[in-house]
């Protein structure tokens, strides 16, 4: 299959799919109707809660939900060959990721927004939610960790992609003042948003920003302390001032680079010189299960369900836009993954393939893929007549703006499930929003200088943790999956359309997650094996409470504390 054709059929299956099954979804299952309340109106707080328009809040949830997951993850699960890795990416979004996402969304949002991990004490018990939202606070604190790791190697690799990402912030909170306190079109203004970000892409072109002879072997731990500072600050002001204008604005650049990319392989038409199938690359672990771990928010990711749950459905104006929201974000994000795959399977070129790919050693490492991506792209945005420097600072910027919008929405999330986890304990202190959010930051901050305190380099002990991550995070997707399923068997509602998905993610990375367990005992790893170990026991446990649950056939009944 050609690059264009592979490009064009993954689209073509996304469009279909969400005129189709996700409309059915939408009307059969969920039943959405625009004139039932929505948190974002019944609890409207201009902090957290805020009726935001559609187009707005697609922004907002895409661009949080992206980050990096579909560029490393693709660009390394591509060394299988190229067509497992496409098939997974286009029927996984479609049939899982999407699905998931979208019931997420729902349900938070008939659940006064509370978080998936909250409801699940309405729908389970009390003692599940306190599994869940301890496996989803240890997922959110190696994300916060190791994505200001990735924008601080991006900026170290990057240099020209630092002044325009910083600019992005003055000029996101100009945007948040004139469309909500000036009332302003957010279309227009957002248009000369990208356009002024857009010209700081070029001034950053020859404005390199590097740091390193101020800060020497530190550069690294200078931006990721920098990043955190950020991610405090933005996570704490009113979602409409910073978080939702920078989304925004990310959303527009994620179009303009999507078109970049598009019209770089129609023009360009580079050849694949990915393998089609490789089962046994060099050192590489087994095919099965391990690409539905490495794929991860290319196809489904449990870190969306938090997202959805965590802020999205605090901000959703009408039920009706959940399908573009939920279902439509996660097809999009599959759209990127098919452009990842075609810009390392093609977009680097017969002459650079083999040796960033000659085993998994070489594949592997947040960095290698992130740079096969930006280069492969640069390639194809080359064709188009751009400079490749330029094409390089669009690209290291896109990757930056995506890993920071995923920082801050991250640290919001982890602020919710320490508040959530307050009140269950009657902790009164971490109830409020500035104590809650030091202990996201201050707890991601000591794991990610760890290895500081030890004469190392800053991100370390994110490092570390990363191997625990990929199936925590796909066992979190199948973990949500369940509670929805939970919530539409107390309804009647058909639950095949969540369970299966939901059955067939819990056995495969289960599958994964003993592998990699096995893998840490061979090495002496004791701390990742204690570590996943205690997590593959409280995620048992909690399958095992909803399990019983399912017996017992409960009559259906409307949870006192849902809307």
């Amino acid at each position: 299959m050609g690059s264009i054709l592979m490009a064009l059929g993954a689209f073509l299956a996304f469009f279909i799919a969400y005129n189709t099954y996700g409309r059915f979804l939408a009307r059969r299952i969920y039943r959405l109707k625009k004139d039932n309340p929505t948190p974002a109106h019944s609890q409207r707080d201009d902090m957290d809660y805020v009726p935001t328009r559609r187009e707005v809040l697609f922004g907002h949830h895409y661009t949080s939900i992206a980050g990096t997951g579909p560029i490393v993850g693709p660009a390394l699960a591509v060394i299988w060959g190229w067509l497992p890795a496409f098939l997974w990416v286009v029927f996984g979004s479609i049939f899982l990721g999407a699905v998931k996402d979208f019931g997420s969304l729902v349900v938070s949002t008939r659940s006064r927004g509370r978080s998936i991990g909250d409801i699940a004490s309405d729908l389970i018990n009390p003692r599940v939610r306190t599994l869940f939202l301890l496996i989803v606070f240890f997922a959110l604190w190696i994300v916060i960790a190791i994505f200001g790791w990735v924008i601080g190697s991006v900026f170290q690799m990057y240099p020209e992609s630092v002044f325009p990402v910083w600019m992005e912030v003055p000029i996101a909170l100009w945007l948040g003042h004139m469309v909500y306190r000036r009332g302003k079109s957010p279309l227009r203004l957002g248009l000369i948003a990208v356009g002024l970000m857009y010209v700081t892409v070029v001034i950053g072109t020859w404005f390199r920003i590097d740091v390193s002879g101020i800060f020497g072997g530190y550069t690294l731990t200078f931006w990721i302390v920098a990043f955190l500072i950020y991610a405090y600050i933005a996570s704490t002001l009113p979602v409409w001032r910073l978080l939702q204008p920078r989304d925004y604005i990310n959303g527009h650049e994620l179009f303009i680079a999507l078109g970049l990319l598009v019209l770089g392989v129609l023009v360009a038409h580079p050849k694949v010189v990915a393998p089609m199938v490789d089962l046994h690359p060099q050192g590489a672990p087994p095919i099965i299960p391990m690409m539905f771990v490495v794929v991860a928010c290319g196809a489904i990711s449990g870190f969306h369900s938090l997202v959805g749950s965590g802020t999205s459905s605090k901000q959703l104006d009408r039920e009706t836009d959940a399908q573009l929201i939920g279902y439509g974000s996660m097809l999009l994000e599959g759209v990127l993954a098919v452009l990842v795959l075609v810009a390392v399977a093609a977009g680097l070129g017969a002459a650079e393939w083999p040796s960033r790919y000659a085993s998994w050693a070489t594949a592997q490492g947040l960095g290698a893929k992130v740079a096969a991506f930006v280069d492969g792209s640069a390639n194809m945005i080359g064709a188009l007549g751009i400079p490749r420097p330029i094409a390089l600072t669009i690209m290291g910027v896109f990757v930056a703006s995506f890993a920071s919008t995923t920082l801050d929405t991250a640290t919001r999330i982890q602020r919710y499930v320490v508040t959530e986890l307050a009140s269950a304990y009657k902790v009164k202190v971490l109830t409020r929003r500035h104590p809650a959010t030091m202990v996201a930051v201050g707890t991601a901050a000591g794991l990610a200088l760890w290895q500081l305190f030890r004469g190392g380099g800053g991100g370390g002990g994110a490092i570390i943790l990363w191997p625990l991550f990929g199936t925590v995070n796909q066992l979190l997707a199948g973990l949500a999956l369940l509670i929805i399923s939970l919530y539409l068997f107390k309804r009647k509602t058909p639950v095949r359309y969540t369970a299966i998905p939901m059955a067939f993610m819990l056995f495969i990375t289960g599958w994964a997650m003993i592998h990699n367990l096995v893998g840490f005992q061979a090495q002496r790893n004791w701390l990742l094996l204690v570590m996943g170990g205690v997590i593959f026991i409280l995620e048992i446990w909690l399958v095992l409470e909803a399990y019983f649950v399912f017996r017992r056939k409960r009559p259906v009944e409307e949870e006192a504390r849902q809307v």
